[in-house]
């Protein structure tokens, strides 16, 4: 077996799922709590399905270095909500199906909608928070 370098890994996102209708409030919060403590980009709020995702939810994108902060952080404080986090590769389907780890229960997702590989891989991009803790 060939193993791969985490060197792939040009960058994480989390997906943040929550129900528009009993969980959102949970999801504001959560959001909040990031953004006071974290320098990451906060992405928009989807209160539908989107890309691959069966149901509403919002992404955080963050830098490799903030890994083990950051998703400790989430699984401590993720209020019951289901969360997807996975590496950002050129392989953006096996990235969010196969490498990716849940925080809550583990949800459907739609990998056809995906690009099979994607060359150059997603970003961070520029932090949007300004942490005061």
């Amino acid at each position: 077996m060939t193993y791969r370098s985490t060197g792939e890994i040009v960058s994480y996102h989390a997906h943040v799922y929550f129900d528009p209708g009993t969980s959102r409030g949970k999801a504001e919060r959560l959001r909040a709590g990031v953004a006071d403590r974290f320098r990451v980009r906060l992405g928009r709020w989807h209160d539908v399905r989107v890309g691959p995702h069966d149901a509403a939810m919002f992404q955080i994108a963050f830098e490799v270095a903030l890994f083990d902060r950051l998703v400790p952080w989430l699984m401590l404080n993720h209020e019951g909500l289901s969360i997807l986090i996975h590496p950002n590769t050129t392989r953006p389907r096996r990235d969010h199906v196969e490498d990716g780890i849940w925080i809550g229960a583990k949800l459907k997702l739609h990998p056809e909608r995906l690009p099979a590989e994607q060359d150059p891989p997603d970003e961070a991009g520029e932090p949007n928070t300004s942490p005061r803790f």
